[in-house]
């Protein structure tokens, strides 16, 4: 879509210049129309690059000294069981949790990846290995069932002065269950 706007703009300003139709003012005004297209194009693209990096390197490679670039302080999340969390250090602590009975989770994959404005969405593809145990509180844990899960996941994410100031996960977690040998 804003292809197409940058693409409108560009040939209505290479027109005014040409046929000398457009006074001074209208041409400036299509030049700055033409220069904000451009830049919210390019925020959108390196939001959708930081996104990759994201699910690529920095949660599949568990740097989460480095998930500030892309998460914002006070981030809040909204998980797919229901619950929501606020900040960058429990979006750390739940993220680690993941990787305690699955080490080898990751997402090598973002087939779709849409932006516009602040928002960003891509989906992709959670995978890994149910091979440690699981823990459920109180001191007790499921024994590993040695199944591989994946999963297909969406992230939409608003964004900040670069970095994500709300997030949303979606998976599904009965299929995810099922996946890992924990539910018919």
């Amino acid at each position: 879509m804003k292809t197409r706007i940058l693409a409108v703009i560009s040939a209505m300003l290479f027109v005014a210049m040409l046929a000398g139709c457009a006074d001074k003012a209208e041409i400036e005004k299509l030049k700055q129309m033409l220069a904000d297209v451009q830049k919210t194009k390019n925020v959108e693209k390196a939001n959708l690059d930081n996104f990759d990096d994201l699910d690529f390197n920095v949660f599949s490679g568990q740097k989460w000294d480095q998930l500030g670039k892309s998460h914002a302080k006070d981030i809040t999340v909204h998980w797919p069981d229901g619950r929501t969390t606020k900040g960058i250090d429990v979006h750390i602590e739940d993220l680690k949790a993941m990787f305690v009975f699955a080490p080898d989770t990751r997402i090598k994959e973002h087939p779709i990846k849409i932006a516009s404005g602040e928002w960003t969405a891509v989906a992709g593809v959670m995978e890994g290995t149910f091979t440690r145990p699981m823990p459920i509180g109180g001191g007790k844990a499921i024994p590993p069932t040695g199944k591989t899960f994946k999963l297909s996941m969406a992230t939409i994410g608003h964004w900040k002065d670069g970095t994500m100031d709300e997030e949303w996960l979606f998976w599904d977690n009965q299929t995810f269950m099922k996946q890992i040998g924990l539910a018919q």
